[in-house]
């Protein structure tokens, strides 16, 4: 039986395990990724392991979401986080140069590596060939360590494309149907492999729009094969000697496939609040817009932001609508600019931010109350862009911009005959240049020893676990419970990432603003949620901030990936429950675990009998690995990785 390109990839970086949906696996990781938000707390961890040099191949600091520096807060972790990435050996991509993955696309994502990055979208590069996942931070810093990487073997599922894309439809539009079909949840537990012959006829920043908004699906990767597009691409970017032809086998065998015909896609929009809650534009055509954004690490390529300017040369943006470019990286900024297209859109009333990921989770450019923003973006989560009611859609630029021309929203396929406006088509840059004043390599490093500013605190350790565990249920939550509401991103809180005390007092308050004094005050409790917990970003903070003000365990009818392994990797408990179980328990009953909780978990029990209010009793199961369930007993993967290193240490003594 031949394989699927993801087993090939992976089948080359094996490291532990067999390849067998649903068992554990060890990879070796090529290359890491991780960003301002979330590096303050990899390389404190790094630190704290006690390593001293990088040991993949190439590692890579990207500061792409505090970038406007509100106060020294921000600035100092900028400061550290470049005295890290020269201390240990990283690349240093500069405030200001642009998203983590678009920045990582144009000068080091390649063909058949493997890739772990802090940061959901990590598998932007699997338009590439690049096997890229998402995951917590102290995975990224255990892997720059020379550490696998450990997950469940995914499911590879096929998604075939045929035909080719008609006019005004979009890589966006694929993606949006594929969330239409399959929903939020519809990944978990997938790769998803596209094939055919409408893959092959998209280019790489298309299919790196679609990988990148796989994360949406709730997939642990996306990818496409390699083939003369991907060369091609890869010389633009003077990258060509990198280029690696990777396909599947003709005989692979799928666990499932699902067909896309690109002819019959049309123009779609993500309503609020929920990126799976897809529609036809034409089924909301009117919708009065006060604000359009173009830009994220989706659509803010130059690929993605020319067709607006072409749409918008000679014309003025309508007088009610805002509307703001954020490029995804400096470069597209540069190129627009050599070519003049900023001027153009400048001309037509838009206004140029900073590349950043700002807008995405709510720094600047927040939603005035009760307005409509249409953005190119990815997520679309209830109050992500910054205050709570937003009505906030998604979609692809070309429609971003009818509807800043026309001020409502607008199907731009109406726009020819009404205002001569033609499909502005999808066009490559002829080159693109490396940007290196704003990339600073390991061997050009200006810092060789950690700097800390005083908001910069040291990661927190989680006892090892008891025998017992009986605890009050601190909160109640329902489905799609995201790591923004966990623990927001907003300019307020964004600013202590690296001091854990002080951001925990942010802890679900968006669900309960009382949570963390309540939390505090019990000293130990159960949280409570319906199905899809911890889903979207891939911040470790989420498990870590309840962890920091006593939560000891999640009762969930299931987990998003990501979170789930951040359970594990700081000592929380992830138990799985029953819808019946879930509907019976309410918040502020006492849920008891009956059985030897630590000797459970350690001779490698799945079903454990819980106790509610003394009254009845149900059935909870753990889900976990002899690894993970060795990171629970002692507390978090920290702890386990300095155990494993010390038992290391003491063997090679005694030989």
């Amino acid at each position: 039986m031949g394989q699927t390109l993801t087993e090939k990839i992976l089948d080359d970086h094996l490291v532990e395990g067999e390849l067998e949906p649903g068992e554990e696996i060890g990879v070796e990781i090529d290359q890491v990724l991780t960003q301002d938000t979330t590096g303050t707390m990899v390389w404190l961890q790094f630190e704290a392991m006690g390593l001293d040099e990088v040991q993949t191949e190439l590692a890579a600091q990207y500061c792409d979401h505090q970038t406007y520096q509100f106060d020294f807060k921000n600035t100092d972790d900028h400061r550290f986080l470049r005295s890290a990435a020269g201390t240990f050996g990283a690349h240093f991509s500069r405030p200001g140069n642009g998203i983590c993955h678009q920045v990582h696309k144009e000068n080091f994502a390649a063909p058949g590596k493997t890739m772990l990055g802090s940061d959901s979208h990590t598998p932007t590069p699997g338009g590439l060939g690049e096997f890229a996942i998402g995951s917590g931070g102290i995975d990224v810093a255990v892997a720059m360590g020379g550490g696998p990487y450990y997950f469940e073997m995914p499911e590879v599922v096929e998604v075939r494309l045929e035909g080719e894309l008609p006019e005004w439809a979009t890589a966006k539009d694929v993606i949006l149907e594929l969330l239409r079909r399959l929903s939020v949840k519809g990944g978990v537990g997938k790769v998803f492999e596209y094939t055919g012959p409408g893959a092959h006829a998209l280019s790489v920043p298309e299919r790196t729009t679609i990988t990148n908004m796989g994360t949406e699906l709730g997939a642990t990767t996306s990818i496409f094969p390699t083939d003369e597009k991907t060369e091609e691409f890869l010389e633009r970017l003077g990258r060509g000697d990198e280029y690696v032809e990777l396909q599947p086998d003709d005989d692979a065998e799928y666990a499932d496939e699902i067909a896309v015909d690109l002819s019959e896609i049309e123009p779609l929009i993500s309503q609020p609040s929920m990126p799976d809650n897809v529609v036809p534009v034409s089924e909301v055509e009117g919708t009065d817009v006060d604000q359009v954004i173009i830009g994220s690490c989706t659509n803010g390529a130059y690929e993605d932001i020319l067709p607006a300017a072409k749409m918008l040369e000679g014309r003025q943006i309508h007088p009610k609508t805002e509307m703001i470019v954020a490029p995804g990286s400096k470069q597209a900024s540069e190129m627009l600019a050599r070519e003049g297209w900023v001027a153009e859109m400048m001309a037509a009333g838009v206004n140029f931010s900073e590349a950043t990921c700002g807008a995405c989770i709510g720094i600047g450019h927040v939603p005035a109350s009760d307005s409509v923003s249409l953005r190119t973006f990815n997520r679309n989560f209830e109050g992500r862009s910054g205050i709570s009611d937003d009505q906030v859609y998604l979609c692809s630029p070309e429609v971003a911009a009818a509807a800043a021309i026309e001020g409502e929203i607008v199907d731009p396929r109406n726009l020819s005959e009404e205002m001569g406006i033609e499909d502005p088509g999808f066009e490559m840059g002829d080159k693109y240049t490396r940007r290196d004043a704003d990339l600073i390599d390991p061997d050009e490093a200006v810092d060789d020893e950690l700097i800390k500013g005083p908001n910069i605190k040291d990661v927190p350790l989680k006892d090892p676990l008891d025998s017992d565990l009986a605890a009050d249920v601190l909160l109640k939550m329902g489905d799609n419970i995201t790591t923004d509401h966990i623990t927001p991103a907003n300019a307020d809180a964004l600013k202590f990432r690296s001091n854990i005390p002080e951001y925990a007092e942010f802890t679900l308050t968006r669900i309960d603003e009382t949570f963390p004094d309540r939390a505090k005050a019990a000293d130990g409790g159960w949280l409570l949620a319906g199905e899809n917990y911890g889903q979207g970003s891939s911040r470790e903070h989420a498990a870590m901030c309840p962890m920091y003000l006593g939560v000891e365990g999640v009762l969930a009818q299931s987990f998003a990936r990501i979170h789930r392994a951040n359970l594990f990797n700081f000592g929380l408990v992830p138990l799985i429950i029953d819808e019946d179980t879930y509907e019976t328990i309410d918040q502020g009953d006492h849920v008891e675990i009956v059985d030897d909780l630590r000797e459970g978990i350690e001779s490698g029990k799945e079903e454990f009998t819980i106790r509610v209010n003394d009254d009845w009793e149900a059935t909870a199961r753990l889900d976990a690995s002899e690894r993970e369930r060795d990171m629970l007993a002692l507390g978090g993967k920290l702890s386990w990785t300095r155990k494993r290193a010390q038992g290391d240490g003491a063997a090679a003594a005694g030989d």
